[in-house]
């Protein structure tokens, strides 16, 4: 397609949660559509309701969209980034370059939504094919609904529905090669460094990059390594906070470095006699991200409102600051609890059953709003996204989806004695542990725990 003066329109696609260049329908519908494709990142941090990454996962977003960049240029593309409110800046591009189309997967957050559903509009009311596809979810929110047509609130039944729904489709490859655009000077791009999605003063990262190395190649490495190797004793280690027996795939989908596509094939196609049991536990796990994403389709207001109500009435602590510093920096005094806080302050990530411990902890014992527990996750987590993080804060507290029930309070050390009865991930993170160096616990576990029942009596007076 060209312009009245001959020149090719291009068709944009615009990268977001999905950055790969494998199973993207986004890339491959611009691939296909006989445009030259130009390729664009918008850092948005002026859009009303949208939420800018937390330091660990602006790392990540950095190094991702360098390897990114790298993969487009080997097509024969290149990445352009562009800075501003998504709405203008998307607006403003498809009328300096004469788009012809533009291509995004989609999102699931309320304002993510609005914005996507103005640019379609505008765009389309220019003359300018705008078509989303479906990429980071394995089921479509809308799709999945119970017998009388409402969402699902409790898992199990969700995954049942999802089991019973036609297979998700099988992921698509690359693009051979791409057409790539080029970029009217007009077009006020900046790169990547100019960002400042680094840590400078000081640079804390360090830990960060001795844990991992982001980007889609790395991504596809550690789903093989996953699957070829720690799949089969997933079932039985996984809670093992000791035993490195995680997939460690999380942050690679929170970046759609990897899709749930490529991740359910490929798990599905390693299931045989000696990991059936395993796989199917590692892909119900997918489950519960897709119900976290489906809750946050029908609560945009997930990461601060609670799903049920009543809890708004909860007389948390008055907090006092050095009690949550205390537990930021894992020196609370409960070993489990600050070896896990200290595991993700270096690495960006925590064990899936310490995080429920250390939630628990926050909330059930120190009577501290979960809400201040999501924003330090939100900060500190490389795998920190707008639907799995609020709603595992919310299913500690209570007041979420299918959520635990309040009453129930992890008790940290029967947590330690069952999952890490030898002390290899305490004294990993916590060498001082069973010194002198090591503080007295905060609270007293029992008394603070008849503490949050009584806390939670006001909540059920108020139902």
């Amino acid at each position: 397609m060209s312009d009245p003066k001959g020149r090719a329109r291009p068709a944009v696609v615009w990268f977001r949660d999905d950055l790969r260049v494998a199973d993207n329908p986004a890339l491959h519908a611009a691939a296909a559509s006989g445009s030259p494709v130009l390729c664009v990142y918008v850092w948005d941090e002026e859009s009303p309701g949208l939420r800018p990454p937390g330091g660990a996962g602006r790392w990540w977003l950095h190094h991702s969209l360098a390897r990114l960049a790298e993969s487009l240029e080997r097509l024969g593309a290149s990445l352009t980034i562009l800075r501003g409110a998504s709405e203008q800046v998307i607006g403003d591009l498809l009328r300096e370059t004469d788009g012809a189309a533009i291509f995004w997967n989609r999102r699931y957050g309320g304002a993510e939504r609005r914005i996507d559903e103005a640019i379609k509009t505008a765009a389309r009311d220019d003359g300018v094919e705008a078509t989303s596809f479906a990429a980071n979810l394995l089921f479509e929110p809308w799709t999945i609904r119970t017998g009388q047509g409402t969402p699902f609130s409790v898992y199990t039944p969700f995954w049942r529905a999802c089991l019973a729904a036609p297979e998700p489709r099988k992921p698509g490859p690359a693009p051979r090669a791409l057409d790539g655009a080029r970029l009217p000077r007009s077009v006020d791009a900046v790169a990547l460094d100019d960002l400042g999605l680094l840590p400078t003063h000081p640079d804390w990262a360090g830990g960060l990059r001795e844990a991992w190395v982001p980007g889609e190649k790395a991504a596809h490495e550690q789903l093989d390594r996953f699957l070829s190797g720690d799949l089969a004793a997933y079932r039985s280690d996984r809670d093992i906070p000791g035993v490195d027996a995680t997939s460690r795939l999380s942050p690679r989908l929170r970046w759609g470095e990897l899709s749930p596509h490529q991740v359910w094939h490929a798990a599905s196609a390693r299931r045989d006699a000696s990991t059936a049991q395993s796989a199917t536990t590692f892909l119900a796990e997918l489950g519960w991200r897709e119900f976290a994403y489906h809750t946050l389709f029908e609560h945009s207001d997930l990461a601060t409102v609670n799903i049920h109500r009543e809890y708004d009435s909860f007389p948390w602590a008055r907090l006092h600051p050095s009690v949550l510093e205390a537990w930021q920096q894992g020196r609370t005094g409960i070993p489990m609890v600050d070896a896990g806080m200290r595991e993700l302050w270096t690495t960006g990530v925590m064990h899936n059953r310490v995080r429920m411990v250390a939630a628990s902890f926050l909330i059930k014992n120190l009577l501290i709003d979960w809400r201040r527990g999501e924003q330090w996750f939100w900060d500190t987590l490389v795998d920190a996204d707008p639907a799995n993080n609020a709603f595992n804060w919310q299913w500690v507290a209570g007041s979420g989806a299918d959520a635990a029930p309040y009453f129930r309070v992890f008790n940290p050390e029967l947590q330690r004695e069952k999952f890490d009865p030898h002390g290899d991930y305490v004294r990993r993170w916590v060498p001082e542990w069973d010194t002198d160096d090591y503080p007295e616990p905060l609270v007293d576990l029992k008394e603070s725990r008849q503490a949050a029942l009584a806390a939670y009596d006001v909540v059920k007076r108020s139902r």
